[in-house]
């Protein structure tokens, strides 16, 4: 017989599916005869498939130990690189300052080193991270940055983190800031644009429009530009909506795309400056919560900022 202590990660989960992946040798059939002849019992009574688990519930399975014998464990994450930028940790997240050409997820042309990877490896080596004892998570971002853009990304260490922090993401009460190089000037210093985006999925691309097409989505990027020379600005944007290569598609859609991108904006643009990689970075995040916050109270108010954003001091240096 062996028991398990639910955890404050396995709360909340149905008993088969606690059972399934803690005991992966078990076949589905003997699982689920156990629990109805009471060979896997909760707190020491009769449970039904369908139990909710508790923080604090005893699970005991009377079954052979031939089940709970695994092979060694050769995990996929340990091959990602050890490079991990840290903005700021704690118990609870983790804010990562992840470098332009990083995946956030795998794809299909990178399995391996992506940042959630490399998060992994890192947590894991600290010991913050057991995959074998985590039945019911494991690390997982709470945003995403394109591949070629660099920045803050965040993740939860914890199931109650990631449920706040995805909430929070979802009211909008984490602002996000970037900083991008854009070709020429706006006619305004600073301003809201506004509009609509329409992905097409098969060659992945956005096109924006003024009116609603189909089912596009509304978009609402606010920017201040910072500095303009050489036929260049330096610009900060407020995300109030985030959609794909929403801040890249709408300056292009206004006549200034960004230096470097050369799927909204042109390579001959480009070319003037030498530059083959798209100048945007997302540089600031700041928790700005209205509701409950739970066990993230404490960040409530906290802004964090890279100051190491690689093109910006070549602007200010002209040698871009």
């Amino acid at each position: 017989m062996k028991s398990f202590t639910i955890n404050k990660n396995d709360s909340g989960q149905r008993l088969d599916k606690f059972v399934t992946k803690s005991v992966p040798l078990l076949p589905k059939t003997l699982l689920y005869k156990y629990i109805r002849i009471k060979r896997i019992k909760v707190n020491g009574k009769r449970a039904e498939i369908s139990t909710k688990l508790q923080q604090g519930d005893i699970v005991e399975m009377y079954i052979n130990d031939e089940f709970f014998e695994t092979a060694p464990q050769k995990y996929d994450f340990l091959k990602a690189s050890k490079t991990l930028n840290i903005v700021y940790e704690d118990e609870n997240i983790i804010l990562c300052d992840k470098k332009a050409g990083v995946l956030c997820h795998p794809d299909d042309k990178e399995y391996t080193d992506t940042l959630i990877n490399r998060i992994k490896r890192y947590l894991y080596e600290q010991g913050e991270f057991n995959p074998d004892a985590e039945s019911s998570f494991v690390p997982a971002l709470v945003n995403r940055i394109d591949r070629n853009t660099g920045g803050i990304v965040i993740a939860a260490k914890n199931a109650e983190s990631l449920r706040i922090l995805n909430q929070k993401m979802k009211d909008r009460e984490l602002h996000k800031f970037y900083l991008c190089i854009v070709h020429g000037t706006p006619k305004e210093k600073s301003g809201l644009l506004e509009g609509y985006l329409l992905k097409n999925e098969d060659k992945n691309i956005v096109k924006i429009s003024k009116n609603q097409i189909g089912d596009s989505k509304e978009i609402r990027t606010k920017y201040t530009v910072l500095d303009s020379k050489n036929g260049l600005s330096l610009i900060e944007v407020e995300l109030l909506t985030g959609r794909t290569h929403q801040i890249r598609a709408h300056f292009a859609s206004i006549g200034h795309p960004l230096l470097g991108d050369g799927k909204y904006g042109t390579n001959a643009q480009n070319k003037k400056y030498g530059y083959k990689k798209q100048c945007l970075y997302s540089y600031k995040l700041i928790f700005d919560f209205k509701s409950d916050s739970g066990i993230l109270e404490y960040i409530n108010g906290k802004a964090f900022t890279v100051n190491d954003v690689w093109f910006k001091e070549a602007f200010y240096n002209d040698s871009l």
